[in-house]
């Protein structure tokens, strides 16, 4: 009789070593590794492929590739970050932070999905009586719509047989378990089979699949990295505890781009899409007040305005500090080097602040220029006028170099009733710019700042 083997596991990077490391030697984590008892394959016998699963190889121009695959999820701000809709026979990953909102988004959508479509909601968290009162507080009551409070895989794949649904929901991934696996639910083991079988139920039988995940501590999926190498798009859920708005990102689409976010409010009665997320992150913006300017980034074909705080003060000690928030900390540091050195500003004796208001990330090169000017702003606490927002990355020499898809952010700083705008000098010769818009072409930093202030 064959031993059985084991494994150990790093939850992190899904790292296999022989034994169990304190560290993980791929992605450095420490107290990671999970021990896997791997239970041999008698001679002879290899596992059958899934069933439905085509073993023949095929050319690549006989496979049939006319029809849509597309369909709507009755959600504009889902359907764009999916790439235009969910796509047929797909895996979908939804992570997020406990009560952010995922089960709330994917059952509301079963509203829309449930016209001419078959779905199966399985929850491994909650009952069907509970599932029947969240669902009525959401108003979701269509006719197709099935539920199921099931852990055990096996069962689940009995009732997707029987079912033949087009649309299966599992919520979540970590409840369920293999009882062939004598690991814990919510194992790395257990996860890794029990999303194998997904992704070989979606693939065989055309079954559209989203999958909720957990997210441990450091904001990561839990179970092993392999999970979200195994589904076709990883949809991350973000939003502040303490505001209504959540993010909706895509860390990983096989059907689309990564760069479009979607916005929604958390309401009552469920989750509400904001169409125009610009004007929400402008909210309550201060009139008059210095180290603050408005920046014009693009979130995959989207351009977005949001505002850009600075606080610069005199430093009580020999190391002046530095944070940022929704800013990468390195630029930051960066561009006030450039300022320092291109434009005079002597920053090595101040604190300096950056925060980015409604919990957004800027992190393309557009949004240099107006962080640059809002700390130029806060230093020498003269505000910037505020109907003016500026697009522009800063070079080490202090020139401003051009951005891309500089007519659509024209477009949209006059949609919301912004008269003056900052663009780069290069690359801007024939952009076109809106009617009632007055722009400035600079060429570096000195010349910005003294521009705007």
């Amino acid at each position: 009789m064959a031993k059985t083997k084991s494994v150990f596991f790093c939850t992190n990077c899904g790292n296999e070593t022989p034994k169990w490391m304190g560290r993980c030697p791929s992605c450095g984590a420490y107290n990671t590794m999970e021990e896997h008892v791997e239970k041999p394959v008698a001679p002879g016998k290899v596992k059958a492929a899934p069933v439905g699963m085509s073993r023949r190889p095929q050319r690549i121009r006989e496979v049939d590739g006319d029809g849509e695959i597309r369909f709507s999820t009755g959600m504009g701000e889902l359907d764009r970050v999916l790439g235009g809709g969910a796509v047929a026979g797909s895996l979908v990953l939804v992570g997020g932070a406990p009560g952010i909102g995922k089960s709330t988004l994917l059952l509301q959508i079963c509203n829309s999905l449930c016209s001419g479509r078959r779905v199966l909601y399985v929850s491994g968290e909650e009952s069907e009586r509970q599932l029947k009162l969240r669902a009525e507080r959401l108003g979701v009551s269509p006719e197709d719509l099935f539920i199921l409070s099931e852990t055990r895989l096996s069962d689940i794949v009995e009732t997707v047989d029987e079912m033949k649904p087009d649309i299966l929901i599992v919520d979540s991934i970590q409840t369920l378990y293999n009882e062939n696996n004598d690991s814990s639910p919510g194992s790395v083991s257990q996860v890794k089979d029990c999303t194998m079988t997904m992704m070989q139920l979606s693939k065989a039988q055309g079954i559209t699949v989203f999958v909720v995940g957990h997210i441990n501590k450091d904001g990561n999926i839990a179970g092993p990295k392999v999970l979200e190498h195994m589904v076709d798009c990883v949809l991350y859920f973000e939003g502040d505890p303490n505001t209504s708005y959540r993010l909706l990102r895509a860390a990983k689409n096989r059907f689309g781009s990564t760069n479009e976010i979607g916005v929604f409010e958390m309401l009552d009665t469920g989750l509400e899409e904001v169409p125009n997320p610009s004007q929400m992150l402008l909210e309550g913006r201060p009139e008059g007040a210095s180290g603050t300017c408005v920046a014009c980034v693009m979130e995959g074909t989207r351009p977005v305005l949001a505002e850009v705080q600075a606080l610069v003060a005199k430093t009580t000690s020999n190391v002046p500090r530095r944070a940022a928030d929704g800013f990468d900390f390195n630029r930051a540091v960066l561009l006030m080097a450039v300022a320092e050195k291109r434009a005079g500003m002597k920053l090595s004796v101040f604190d300096a602040y950056i925060n980015v208001i409604g919990g957004l990330h800027l992190d393309e090169p557009g949004a240099d220029l107006p962080v640059a000017l809002a700390i130029a702003s806060s230093y020498r606490d003269a505000p910037i006028a505020d109907d003016l927002v500026a697009i522009g990355e800063v070079g080490l020499t202090g020139e401003i170099r051009a951005v891309s898809h500089l007519t659509q952010r024209l477009g949209e700083v006059s949609r919301l009733g912004f008269k003056k705008c900052m663009i780069p000098r290069s690359g801007s010769e024939k952009v076109e710019i809106p009617k009632g818009l007055t722009v400035y072409r600079v060429r570096n930093l000195r010349e910005a700042i003294e521009t705007a202030l």
